[in-house]
């Protein structure tokens, strides 16, 4: 159980095996990435920073983030969603903002939509 200062939920990791990656589809929205995380990912798939950026990545916001693909079935989902297995194809270099979640700042007060939507979190009676 993984638990974090400020946060009224617990989090089991086990659960993402059985959950079919509904932190990765959904509603659009951005995976920020930055240049470390970036760097790592283009070790991983033994790609070019340029090659990377043209595949994988848009401009948004004066940042970058990774694309998403639009599924009839799924809605969006992160170009590194694996569909047919359901799971993150990068996962081991995958960006902080996808390795923090469920701990992100607008779940800290808010966590009914959360607890619907990822069944790794428990409510923390100790928080």
């Amino acid at each position: 159980m993984i638990r974090e200062d400020g946060y009224k939920f617990c989090f089991d990791s086990s659960a993402c095996a059985s959950c079919g990656g509904a932190c990765c589809i959904g509603e659009s929205g951005y995976i920020w990435v930055n240049y470390p995380e970036i760097e790592a990912m283009v070790e991983h798939l033994k790609l070019s920073i340029e090659e990377f950026a043209k595949t994988y990545l848009i401009r948004a916001k004066n940042r970058y983030s990774l694309k998403e693909y639009k599924d009839e079935e799924l809605g969006y989902a992160c170009i590194f969603f694996d569909k047919s297995k359901r799971m993150c194809s990068i996962y081991e270099v995958r960006p902080k903002q996808c390795r923090t979640f469920p701990f992100w700042s607008q779940f800290k007060s808010d966590t009914k939509e959360l607890i619907k939507e990822c069944p790794g979190v428990i409510l923390d009676e100790n928080s």
